[in-house]
């Protein structure tokens, strides 16, 4: 093999293996928010729905979200890790602060879709980066290991719940969907958030 076809073969093979790492890397993680779940637990009739797409790769954040029947109107919405157990206590927030950008503030249902870069620093709360090395890398990785963990949950804070009306531990979808029904997933919550609702006052 000629010297300059060796270096496009292995030119092409480099550029593979970076695109199947960062496939690989892409990750779906979904919650039902309840009062219930939150610590200490309340008695919030509220409820949401979220789901998670987080590809440290090509750092992206994807968070889509719905929510309706907080008793108090909404202050903030935030990912807080990482908890020292999984699926239960309590952990600083992570990404960025007062709230999520965007996130619809005042209100006591809504629905919301936002994507971070989360190479920028501003994505983040600047106590989870010093805590994670100084710097976005440190952060993502931080951020990805308590989210498989079962270590990070979506926390919607509002008036009546100052510290968080409504919260619930995100879990990985054991099989990711397609690139392109990454979108129906978004589309999705609302409906997941209707059911949710239905289960709960049928119980």
């Amino acid at each position: 093999m000629k010297p300059s076809i060796r270096k496009s073969a292995m030119a092409a093979m480099a550029a593979a293996g970076l695109l199947l790492a960062a496939t690989a890397s892409a990750a779906t993680y979904t919650t039902i928010l309840t009062g219930a779940k939150e610590a200490p637990p309340n008695t919030s009739a509220g409820i949401g729905a979220a789901a998670v797409k987080f590809d440290a790769g090509t750092h992206v954040l994807e968070i889509s979200t719905a929510f309706s029947g907080l008793l108090g109107n909404s202050t903030a919405a935030h990912i807080h890790c990482c908890t020292t157990v999984s699926g239960d206590g309590t952990a600083g927030v992570a990404t960025e602060l007062p709230s999520f950008s965007g996130f619809p503030l005042g209100v006591q249902t809504g629905a919301y879709s936002h994507i971070f870069d989360t190479s920028l620093t501003a994505t983040w709360n600047p106590a989870f980066l010093s805590a994670n090395g100084g710097n976005t890398a440190g952060a993502e990785a931080a951020l990805l290991a308590g989210l498989n963990a079962g270590q990070a949950y979506l926390n919607i804070h509002s008036s009546a719940y100052p510290n968080g009306e409504i919260r619930g531990f995100l879990a990985p979808v054991t099989a990711v969907p397609e690139p392109a029904s990454i979108a129906m997933l978004g589309l999705g919550v609302p409906a997941v958030l209707m059911m949710a609702r239905r289960r709960r006052k049928s119980t």
